[in-house]
């Protein structure tokens, strides 16, 4: 699966459904493409090592399937909004792991995991999409890019619906480049609103094997930034 990145894992398909399939190990570059080429990511909390998950079920959004919500129809029609990538990463990532989330203590976004997928931004995989507003950061999201899928990793706001507008710009984006999915990793009520839904892992796995030929579109997405897309709404 995806031979550029050598299978450093157990194989996935026979990992538990809801418990870690491997334990410990550095964050380098190397070993993160290779997790996310076979369908794992780290997730772990400050003061554990480092657990490498493969769910299952996994939440995907397929892009095909996007369903933009009708109240933010009317958001993205209001002016004001600027949508940027790759300009902020590692201010987004620090956002990511400092906002504070309803329902949940702390954060998996550790200090080890910002420096990994800052190099990760470094060397052209990693990617951000910012949301300004009169010259403000007030949203956006960061996630991976392997072939021709967006591996979401996790998102903010500090008013209402800017990480929506940052999601439906990067749905956008990835349409208009051929891209398959969004991999959201797990379940939630709020990406079902976009069209997400659960996978077997096995048909997730199907799925990247096929979207892991397609090139991968390395390097900086800085030269798209815009208005929120509303003509493909």
């Amino acid at each position: 699966m995806g031979s550029q990145w050598p299978k450093i894992f157990t194989d996935p398909e026979e990992a538990p459904a809801d418990a870690p399939l491997a334990m410990g190990g550095p964050l380098s570059v190397e070993i993160l493409l290779s997790a996310y080429a076979q369908g794992i990511f780290p997730w772990y909390s400050e003061g554990e090592p480092v657990y490498w998950w493969s769910p299952d079920p996994r939440m995907v959004l397929p892009l095909a399937e996007y369903h933009c919500p009708h109240g933010l129809k009317r958001v993205l029609n209001k002016e004001g909004w600027e949508i940027t990538f790759d300009t902020a990463f590692v201010q987004v990532a620090e956002n990511c792991a400092t906002v504070e989330r309803r329902g949940q203590k702390g954060t998996w976004i550790t200090p080890e995991m910002l420096k990994a997928y800052g190099e990760l931004h470094a060397e052209g995989y990693a990617h951000s999409v910012e949301c300004w507003q009169e010259k403000h950061l007030v949203g956006g999201l960061y996630g991976i890019s392997l072939g021709n899928m967006f591996f979401g990793e996790s998102m903010f706001q500090h008013v209402a619906n800017a990480s929506k507008v940052a999601l439906h710009s990067l749905v956008c984006r990835l349409r208009k480049w051929d891209y398959s999915f969004i991999d959201c990793q797990l379940e939630t009520a709020h990406l079902a609103t976009f069209g997400a839904r659960p996978w077997r892992r096995e048909k997730f796995l199907h799925a990247l094997e096929s979207g892991l030929a397609c090139p991968t579109r390395k390097g900086s997405w800085t030269s798209f930034a815009s208005a929120p897309d509303t003509e493909t709404i």
